[in-house]
């Protein structure tokens, strides 16, 4: 399908306007505090729209849709189970620590409640995890643009092979996220993240409306898809009678305590959102705000895999992809298609141009591209180029986010701390800025590492399992038991880490080789899934730091309680909120919100 005037239009609007903020917002970054934090000044609202716009990157929107078309409704518990409790949990309990502490950053916390130790290995791991994020993010987005085969006539013109495309497209994503991060920092990225909630919406809400009416509605959903795909709770019971592969208590706690919690409550990347907000009281209700919208995505982003999968396969050949080398273009719309299913096509090595096979010799499903071939499938010119943009801005806020997150780590946490102590500020704006260069740099390399996975919602959690599962075991510890010391933070967080990359070492999923997937030491379990062995991984992880830090902390001396106020629960005062009206209250919005997940996990248990 070729993009005509009008979609080319639409996008290049939204560049355009993408870099017109990064420009606008450069003359107001005069400081490291407006560069990194946004000055502290934002509202509540446009906070907690960027809050649920910084996890709604191409992870959120391609990895939720091919996660959906893989493993159907049952996706839904990344919303309902693995992130409104948490989020709710941050606005309530966690945002009073971080903003009352005054810390930049998430590691700079971890030091004035434990010590510098802990502080720089959570900032060495979770820069790493910034910039392999931000590559994920890279990489959908080089996908989709060689799936649209957009940049083949140039390259036919000038005798160079098609996979260029990919490589292209790696290059110009940097460029323009550079650009606007250089020029505006948190701030631009903030403005972008709004603006990209609203291009989602608009982009997403007809593409589930045509399609769901294309294949007969929820009904027609019924008779195409097996049982289990409808049912969030069905089978779980055991990990062998559900899509996704894990039991319920899997589920439960690798999913919705572990993995989540420690998402939510730890990772940079959404909390400096909540802390550019101008008052305590704005970051509490941030995530609170954001878990509204959040709660009802499910339907604008996993609903799309689940018609992508069910549309009749008599229409695959009507979408795109990249076909493989040596296959003629008359064989592309035929035996190419015929390995795919639904709207689902195989998955093609995107240097080599080879499908890729699974251990039993069986095509390899591209997942990833289950929204982009709804949107070509389904949408007319002008419609399209709407659809394409949303998807365009989830990459380059995805990417933004990343980038962002991980010039501030690496400024205040690292640099500022043991490399160049006692600089002028106007020195660590300027570190700030070309720390977003390299980062962008190193995220172009990661990008490449993601080719060995078919879902990029897998990758995305076994990152989390490694890194924000044993740190959320910290978290908790420190911030309810005052015995916590920091020796014991510090080897319970390195012991969980490894733990975690221990685990992936002995097991693997079913149908993959020993590697990327797992197994690289020695293959002792075999998970029925990639998302079984990313819970179990996480529980593992969490356990070893819990059992590790406690152990540790009833043999060292912990610090006086004098120097732990406003850094532990029970020696903190509590946020007032009897001045506020009943429905601004965050406790009284956290009842509403748990409330409405309930009802949500019943409807469609």
């Amino acid at each position: 399908m070729h993009l005509t005037t009008i979609d080319w239009a639409i996008m290049l609007l939204y560049f355009v306007f993408v870099l017109g903020i990064g420009f606008a917002l450069k003359r107001f970054m005069k400081t490291s505090k407006d560069f990194f934090l946004a000055g502290r000044s934002l509202p509540a609202w446009i906070c907690g729209l960027a809050f649920i716009s910084a996890n709604l990157g191409a992870q959120e929107v391609i990895g939720m849709g091919a996660s959906g078309a893989k493993y159907g409704i049952v996706t839904s518990h990344f919303y309902w189970i693995g992130a409104i409790p948490a989020m709710i949990f941050v606005g309530v309990f966690m945002m009073p620590f971080y903003y009352g502490s005054k810390a930049r950053s998430v590691p700079e916390f971890l030091r004035l409640r434990f010590d510098e130790k802990t502080r720089a290995w959570n900032a060495c791991t979770f820069a790493g995890m910034t910039v392999f994020s931000s590559g994920i993010s890279m990489y959908a987005m080089a996908r989709l643009i060689q799936t649209l085969h957009i940049f083949d006539r140039p390259l036919q013109s000038l005798h160079l092979p098609l996979a260029w495309s990919f490589h292209i497209a790696i290059v110009l994503s940097a460029i323009i996220v550079l650009c606007y991060i250089f020029l505006g920092g948190l701030t631009s990225a903030i403005y972008n993240e709004v603006l990209q909630f609203f291009l989602i919406v608009a982009g997403f809400l007809p593409l589930v409306w045509v399609g769901l009416k294309n294949v007969g509605g929820w009904d027609g959903l019924r008779h195409r898809l097996p049982s289990a795909y409808l049912h969030s709770w069905q089978g779980m019971g055991s990990a062998h009678t559900n899509p996704l592969g894990v039991d319920w208590f899997g589920l439960v706690a690798g999913l919705g305590f572990v993995l989540s919690f420690g998402y939510w409550c730890t990772d940079f990347l959404v909390i400096q959102t909540a802390m550019a907000a101008n008052s305590e009281e704005s970051a509490r209700r941030v995530p609170l705000i954001a878990a509204i919208p959040k709660m009802f995505f499910p339907f604008l982003v996993i609903l799309p895999g689940l018609i992508a999968i069910a549309t009749p396969m008599v229409t695959r050949h009507m979408v795109a992809g990249v076909a493989p080398v040596g296959m003629s273009a008359s064989a592309t719309h035929s035996q190419y298609a015929d390995m795919g299913h639904g709207l689902i096509p195989p998955k093609v090595d995107p240097v080599t141009g080879k499908i890729m096979l699974d251990t039993h010799g069986r095509p390899v499903l591209d997942y990833d591209l289950a929204i982009p071939n709804m949107l070509l499938y389904y949408f007319p010119t002008g419609i399209l180029g709407l659809g394409l943009t949303a998807l365009l801005a989830s990459f380059m806020s995805g990417m933004a986010g990343n980038v962002t997150a991980f010039n501030t780590v690496w400024t205040y946490d690292l640099y500022q701390s043991y490399i160049h102590r006692g600089a002028s500020d106007e020195h660590y704006l300027k570190v700030g800025r070309w720390t977003t260069v390299v980062g962008i740099l190193i995220s172009m390399g990661t990008a490449y590492v993601v080719m060995g996975f078919n879902n990029i919602m897998d990758t995305l959690q076994l990152v989390f399992s490694i890194v924000n599962a044993p740190l959320f075991a910290t978290f908790l510890l420190g911030m309810f038991w005052k015995r916590t010391t920091g020796h014991a933070a510090f080897i319970g967080l390195v012991g969980g880490t490894f733990a975690a990359l221990i685990h992936h070492g002995l097991t693997i999923p079913a149908a993959t080789l020993p590697g990327i997937h797992g197994g690289w030491i020695h293959v002792v379990h075999v998970y029925p899934s990639e998302m079984a062995l990313d819970f179990w991984q996480a529980i593992f992880a969490f356990t070893v730091n819990l059992v590790l830090a406690v152990t540790i902390s009833l043999f060292t001396e912990p610090r006086p309680e004098k120097e732990l106020v406003g850094l532990v629960y029970s020696l903190t005062p509590k946020p007032v909120e009897h001045h506020m009206a009943w429905y601004a209250r965050p406790t009284v919005i956290a009842v509403g919100l748990l409330a409405v997940g309930i009802c949500l996990n019943l409807v469609f248990r």
